[in-house]
């Protein structure tokens, strides 16, 4: 990643980095693999910087995939089941805390700047969730209101029905009656 990044390519990059976030066990992360690659170092130095400094990662912040977890993320982004040159491991993931606190013990500029991007997007995706759940709320809201309309609406068409079968109504003449036809009736 360069140094000095134009608005148009860190939206780029906000973008694909937003394509590598993942919802596992309820939270939003990112693959080892992938935040290796925006920080520009090989997977194995970044495991090996998080294993260094353990007590700046706590479960919240980096968590390992079981075997399920793996294969049901690898059917997601389809990755390959080739057991030469795959991963002998697996795989750690990391939430927006731990992809920053990535940045510190890799201690470079590159590793600076590219948690900036990376956090940019967490929170693009946070935003993006809000508003999700925001049109959700007023769609429910909506629902609501007509099925309250609904309900009155049935009522209504059940009296009018009761009211349209009701034979005194069906032979009731309309229209204007004249006078003496009124009398002659009576």
């Amino acid at each position: 990643m360069p140094k000095t990044i134009d608005q148009n390519s860190e939206i780029a990059v906000i973008e694909k980095i937003e394509g590598k976030i993942y919802v596992i066990r309820g939270q939003r992360v990112m693959l080892d693999s992938d935040l290796a690659e925006v920080y520009g170092v090989s997977t194995k130095r970044l495991n090996e910087q998080v294993r260094r400094n353990e007590s700046r990662f706590p479960k919240d912040f980096v968590f390992q995939l079981d075997e399920v977890e793996y294969e049901s993320l690898r059917s997601q982004i389809a990755t390959s089941n080739n057991p030469r040159g795959g991963r002998r491991y697996l795989p750690y993931v990391f939430t927006e805390h731990g992809a920053v606190m990535l940045a510190s013990v890799l201690n470079s500029q590159t590793a600076v700047e590219a948690s900036i991007v990376v956090v940019r997007a967490f929170v693009k995706i946070r935003a993006m969730l809000d508003l999700y759940q925001d049109l959700a709320d007023r769609v429910e809201e909506l629902e609501k209101i007509t099925d309250y309309h609904g309900q009155k609406f049935g009522v209504v068409s059940g009296l009018l029905g009761q009211i349209m079968r009701d034979p005194k109504y069906l032979k009731r003449n309309i229209g204007f009656v004249e006078a003496k036809n009124r009398r002659a009736k009576k």
